[in-house]
């Protein structure tokens, strides 16, 4: 395989130096995913009406539950191909990238067939408010048509994180970005598109994205380059990625219901309500991002070492990682306790949306630290191709415990008080990550470049 020179062998030198080297090209990617996602709110919520805004959030979970087939295929993919990569069994690697897009092949139509088809039955068990009704239907229904680019994205950057590759999929994300936020203000400011141009800008620019990806790996990367329509279904490597992303791709999915079982409670406070919850949720996605990336990170730094075998090493990078999004929580939290007002007026001017968001942001930020420790624990036993525990664990903590809690504190509190029902979740799903992780389970595995 020709190497590229952004590509990194996490097997040999400073776990902690691997970790963060790896983790701030994913960072500033997140950030630019954000980014138009954050624009996408900010133009709507500032330029076309609340409604909008309300419908833009409402997507967000809907969007994840029909990805999550092929994240977890992409998950499956980043751990199988950091293994064999690891263990220097680069026909291994090949075989990987075929069976990944092979898979991608057979199941994408009817995927976006199906994710089309769902949109109104999926609103209606949601209880959107009939003001953000056709907004949020129109703006799903066009984004569904266009999971192609969004999933192909997905299936390029988990190769390339796989072969320890993360500044190019930083690049995919530039891309998409700027490309995103020019159309946002074409379709919506000069055509006034309202929320369609919104999700038109979107698929467009992930949709390029991805194909842009594809020209850079076959550039590139020779020996592993991807021809969609001529890739081969290897059964063996299939198992071994279908087994570490299944598990992955039904936790999103489980999540996503669970996020969406939530909206349907947020839903009947009325649209202001609704949109402070989409602005609150975008403000601590962006706190999270490092936390994501250090995950990203800490998936391909164990499932290298993993697969070289060194179990130590794979543990010292696990705990660094976890010390850090601990610290990093906890710095972002008391920044948005005590600036979340102000952060939140950025996307909207409605002073209830405004106060919406904070009453979100002061009841979930508390306990975050707990959740960027399980989200790191369960990133790491994920890359040892441990992939069922995680998924048992926060489906339990995030759906099981979250979601009944939410209900019976909105029911008998109030809605002011529902989110701590997040913070509930957390300590459940954190104190089993950190049991399982210590008992050394996640080991059994060993090596799945055999």
């Amino acid at each position: 395989m020709k190497e590229d020179s952004s590509g990194r062998n996490m097997t040999v030198g400073s776990p902690a130096g691997h970790i963060l080297a790896f983790s701030l090209p994913l960072l500033a990617g997140s950030f630019f995913q954000q980014l138009y996602n954050m624009v996408d709110s900010w133009v709507v919520g500032n330029y076309v009406s609340d409604a909008a805004l309300a419908a833009v959030g409402t997507g967000f979970p809907v969007m994840t539950l029909f990805n999550s087939l092929f994240i977890g295929l992409s998950t499956g993919g980043t751990v199988v191909i950091a293994q064999y990569y690891g263990a220097g069994k680069k026909e291994g690697v090949r075989g990987a990238v075929d069976t990944i897009y092979a898979a991608f092949l057979r199941f994408i139509l009817p995927v976006t067939l199906a994710a089309v088809v769902l949109v109104r039955p999926i609103l209606l068990v949601l209880r959107v408010d009939q003001a953000a009704y056709q907004d949020t239907w129109m703006y799903l229904t066009v984004v569904s048509a266009g999971l192609v680019g969004t999933i192909g994205y997905n299936l390029n950057a988990g190769i390339l994180n796989g072969l320890g590759n993360s500044r190019t999929t930083l690049l995919f994300l530039a891309i998409a970005a700027v490309m995103n936020i020019v159309l946002d203000f074409v379709f919506v400011l000069a055509f006034r598109w309202g929320v369609f141009g919104v999700a038109l800008a979107t698929i467009l620019a992930q949709a390029f994205s991805w194909l842009y990806g594809l020209w850079y790996i076959n550039h590139h990367y020779p020996d592993i380059a991807i021809h969609p329509l001529q890739a081969k279904l290897d059964m063996e490597l299939f198992k071994k990625i279908f087994g570490i992303g299944l598990p992955a791709g039904l936790q999103m999915s489980l999540v996503s219901i669970g996020t969406m079982t939530a909206l349907s409670k947020i839903n009947t406070y009325g649209k202001a309500f609704a949109a402070g919850f989409n602005v609150g949720n975008k403000l601590d996605s962006l706190a999270f991002l490092p936390i994501q990336s250090i995950s990203s990170a800490v998936t391909a730094f164990v499932g290298q070492n993993m697969g070289a075998n060194l179990e130590d090493r794979a543990n010292q990078g696990t705990r660094a990682a976890t010390a850090a999004a601990v610290v990093w929580t906890l710095i972002t939290t008391v920044v948005l306790l005590l600036w979340g007002d102000v952060f939140s007026a950025f996307f909207t001017p409605d002073e209830p949306v405004v106060e919406a968001s904070v009453i979100y942001l002061n009841c979930v930020m508390p306990p975050y630290a707990l959740f960027s420790a399980l989200f790191v624990l369960n990133a790491a036993m994920r890359g040892a191709g441990e992939s069922v525990f995680p998924m048992v664990n926060v489906v339990a903590s995030l759906i099981l415990v979250r979601v009944p809690c939410m209900y019976f504190l909105a029911n008998h509190f109030g809605p002011q008080a529902m989110y701590w029902g997040y913070g509930i979740g957390w300590v459940v799903g954190c104190g089993a990550a950190i049991w399982y992780y210590r008992s050394g389970k996640w080991k059994h595995r060993g090596s799945l470049a055999k």
